[in-house]
């Protein structure tokens, strides 16, 4: 877990009741690297300008189409990159809350696990219905909408991400708003249909959708009448007043990205399948690599015997798998043949499925990949994952990871009005420290693990 020194990081006390979650689940069916920094520097020549050229085309992105807009945000990113620690906190203090530039220079702050100057503005939020936030920050909604797909395809995730929810709603001893469950039967028109029914029934706040087409369309109609925390990442920015929180393959590849370059790792050979999930792990990993100078020096299927001939004349410091763990069982062993022993080895979270028997996951000792915290660490608020899960058969195995979300979809709603207000707000959840970036975007620092003796377990000082 990432120590947290210069922020708050609001706990709320809870407990776990297995009985009373008991009654829960009958309720829910019932209704439809922080890196040091030196001292400061007076900014080169090239960092002025790229400052100066970030600032402009901030300034221009309200009037430009959709393309336009990814490009030029794509671009302050990459220019954004080019500055060290000392430079990027001190030009960003310089900017006003309402500046277009700061909220891309906050959230380069939050990825680097660096303090925040200031709050971000925030546009279109109100909880003035709310009664007063408690001394840590705990401040629920009244009426709670959650629109889960309790059936269709997706039903299956849906269910540990209700549970957590529940484990967490009913663990808090405090005041709790009025929960009803809405099933959005994971397609697009019956997340739009949950919604407004939700809308329509009087909550002042709405948890959900899941599915990343329901989120899409949700959020393409701009103005919604309720605050809404939607379970999954779209594909644009949340619009004003509104939040998302998810668990993306996005997250991970920049995750995996920093802590190679933390580790001074700069040319990555990538090892992936095919899968739309690995796919946008590698993509991000990519995109951040070459903003910090560093380089992807060529991708190789998971399933290639040959690793040699994949990397002849090039030279590799790392390695990056988006591949499952029982693919990469083969996988690590050969790396070896081909120089990178030693080398540190990085994979996303897909490194669980396939595993679980220590003697066979030896193979795999060493490899680092992003983890939740309540499954390695343990979270306030939660039983262990091992004593809940021989409880709730949606906490076990690849559950495990839904029930953590889940649970931290519960803790968001009622800190978000404390992470949207302070700078330096956190919540240390069962997912990892969370926070809220000045898109709306919660943005999450997961606890680091690796396998020892083939078991998974912490990754000392991987905060650093």
């Amino acid at each position: 877990m990432p120590s947290l020194p210069f922020r708050p990081v609001f706990r709320p006390v809870a407990r776990f009741a297995v009985a009373m979650l008991a009654a829960a689940l009958v309720f829910g069916c019932a209704q439809s690297p922080t890196r040091p920094t030196g001292p400061s520097t007076p900014a080169t020549s090239a960092e002025r300008e790229a400052v100066r050229e970030a600032q402009r085309l901030a300034q221009v992105l309200a009037g430009q189409n959709p393309s336009e807009r990814r490009e030029s945000e794509s671009r302050i990113e990459r220019l954004i990159a080019q500055l060290d620690d000392a430079t990027l906190q001190r030009e960003a203090a310089r900017l006003a809350a309402e500046d277009p530039l700061y909220v891309y220079m906050g959230r380069a702050l939050m990825r680097r696990n660096l303090p925040l100057p200031h709050a971000f503005a925030r546009a279109g939020w109100n909880f003035d219905d709310r009664p007063p936030a408690d001394r840590d920050g705990y401040r629920p909604p009244l009426r709670l909408a959650v629109l889960l797909p309790m059936s269709g395809s997706l039903s299956g995730a849906a269910r540990p991400v209700r549970d957590g929810f529940l484990a967490g709603y009913y663990g808090e001893s405090r005041r709790r708003p009025e929960v009803k469950f809405y099933d959005t039967a994971g397609s697009t028109t019956g997340a739009l249909a949950a919604y407004d029914r939700a809308v329509g029934d009087g909550n002042d706040f709405v948890v959900g959708p899941l599915g990343r087409d329901e989120v899409n369309a949700l959020f393409a109609r701009g103005d919604l009448k309720v605050p809404t925390l939607a379970l999954n990442r779209g594909t644009q920015a949340p619009p004003p007043g509104q939040a998302s929180f998810s668990l993306s393959p996005e997250d991970e590849g920049l995750a995996a990205a920093d802590y190679l370059l933390h580790k001074g790792a700069r040319n990555v050979l990538v090892i992936a399948g095919d899968d739309d999930t690995q796919r946008r792990a590698v993509g991000s990993l990519r995109e951040r690599l070459a903003a910090r100078g560093g380089n992807v020096v060529a991708t190789v299927d998971d399933g290639t015997a040959d690793l040699a001939a994949a990397l002849a004349g090039k030279s590799a410091d790392a390695v990056f798998l988006a591949t499952k763990g029982n693919v990469a069982r083969a996988v690590v062993p050969r790396l070896a043949a081909v120089g990178l022993a030693g080398r540190p080895v990085v994979a996303t979270s897909q490194i669980l499925t396939g595993t679980g028997k220590a003697a066979d996951d030896r193979v795999l000792d060493g490899v680092a990949f992003p983890s939740e915290s309540w499954l390695t660490r343990g979270v306030r608020g939660l039983a262990t994952a091992e004593a809940t899960g021989a409880r709730l058969p949606s906490a076990r195995g690849p559950g495990g990871r839904l029930f953590a979300f889940g649970f931290d979809a519960w803790l968001l709603t009622a800190y978000l009005d404390s992470l949207g207000r302070n700078a330096d707000g956190a919540v240390e959840g069962a997912t990892g420290v969370l926070r809220l970036d000045g898109f709306g975007n919660v943005q999450r620092t997961p606890a680091w693990s690796t396998f020892v003796n083939g078991d998974p377990a912490p990754l000392a000082d991987a905060a650093r």
